[in-house]
């Protein structure tokens, strides 16, 4: 069990970037936090690959939770994070999904291929989820072959509105995305193929911390607590890829100025 402090008056501000895919469950998970603690979670979301670059240019956030590992282990490398804080937070799903019944079928072919006339993907450049989607293509062979149907998203946030607005007729997005619009329950309208896992690489999620504190502490350590991992989880995402214990982020090891 991990012990939170005591509810605090005072609203202290934690500010967290997140990668879009976990905006949805971020929301909730700061709420409940809020509640039981009393400081205030300011977010922040967008592109894992913006929001690192960002942070390099000095934004002031105090944890970035990204949809890889990658750059999480970068900004440790370079000085930008606290050593020993990185982790697994989440595991991501990717799903190839069309708001049309019918289109998308169960081994994830598309039921008239030569109908397509637009595929979003999340730029694989900036997201992991659209990195995801390009093995995914590569390996059916498809990469090359719809290049130019191709609809690229600077996220995957934006990646879905272009599914789900209709300029584009299906669209890799991140499994969590269709749980919490209702996309993945009996009756519901659409289709979708959950990708396997064994198609891409892990979109293991990972957190770091950028500035030391009591408040991004208590954060932390509320993140990797069996309700906060249990509220994951529901949302669509695996939980605990890597284990281990938790981040120690109270070391006082040296963060490079910004």
């Amino acid at each position: 069990m991990w012990l939170l402090p005591e509810r605090k008056p005072t609203g202290e501000r934690i500010h967290i970037a997140v990668a879009s895919n976990f905006t949805g469950a971020m929301e909730p998970l700061a709420q409940r936090f809020e509640a039981m603690t009393g400081y205030e979670v300011v977010i922040s979301s967008g592109s894992t690959g913006l929001l690192y670059a960002q942070i390099r240019n000095g934004a002031p956030f105090d944890a970035l939770f990204a949809a890889d590992k990658d750059r999480p282990a970068r900004l440790v490398a370079d000085g930008y994070a606290l050593p020993g804080s990185r982790f697994t937070y989440a595991v991501g799903r990717l799903a190839l999904w069309s708001p049309r019944v019918g289109v998308v079928e169960s081994d994830g072919n598309l039921c008239d291929s030569k109908r397509l006339r637009h595929m979003a993907i999340a730029n694989p450049q900036l997201a992991p989820y659209g990195k995801a989607a390009r093995a995914v293509l590569q390996a059916r062979g498809l990469w090359k072959t719809l290049e130019k149907k191709r609809v690229m998203g600077q996220n995957i946030a934006q990646t879905y509105q272009f599914v789900e607005s209709g300029h584009a007729d299906v669209g890799f997005v991140a499994y969590s995305q269709l749980r919490r619009a209702g996309h993945t329950a009996d009756g519901a309208d659409g289709s979708y193929w959950l990708v396997p896992e064994s198609m891409h690489s892990p979109i293991a999620q990972q957190a770091v911390v950028l500035n030391d504190g009591a408040g991004v502490s208590a954060w932390m350590d509320f993140i990797m607590s069996d309700e906060a991992q249990e509220m994951i989880r529901s949302f669509g995402y695996g939980t605990q890829l890597d284990t281990g214990s938790a981040p120690n982020i109270e070391s006082g090891a040296d963060i490079k100025k910004r």
